[in-house]
């Protein structure tokens, strides 16, 4: 059994509430991030919505960042890495067991 993994990262400034880049930017540089960690993943971009600290929400692009065959202390050091380089107040780690199962043919 294996863990599948989901980071959320909203793409919103937690300084200035606005989104600052495209979001081709920011998922350039999630790939760089998990290039740099040498750990395979999905991500894509999807509508979110966030309630801060101070109780106010907003509605925001985020990322949906999916890893398997990685350890929970990577998968954490990626997350941090993403909350700062983003600005980020916090994201979000889901984990949960699944199978994973590679299948190929040739014709």
């Amino acid at each position: 059994m294996s863990t599948l993994f989901t980071i959320y990262i909203g793409l919103k400034d937690a300084d200035t509430n606005e989104q600052k880049f495209r979001i081709e930017r920011y998922q350039s540089v999630l790939r760089d991030v998990c290039r740099s960690y040498g750990v395979a993943f999905s991500v894509q971009v999807v509508g979110g919505g966030y309630f801060y600290k101070d109780g106010d929400y907003t509605d925001e692009n985020t990322l949906q960042l999916q890893m398997t065959d990685i350890s929970e202390e990577t998968v954490t050091e990626i997350a941090k890495d993403l909350c700062a380089f983003f600005n980020q107040e916090s994201v979000i780690v889901v984990s949960q067991p699944c199978t994973v199962k590679f299948v190929s043919e040739k014709l």
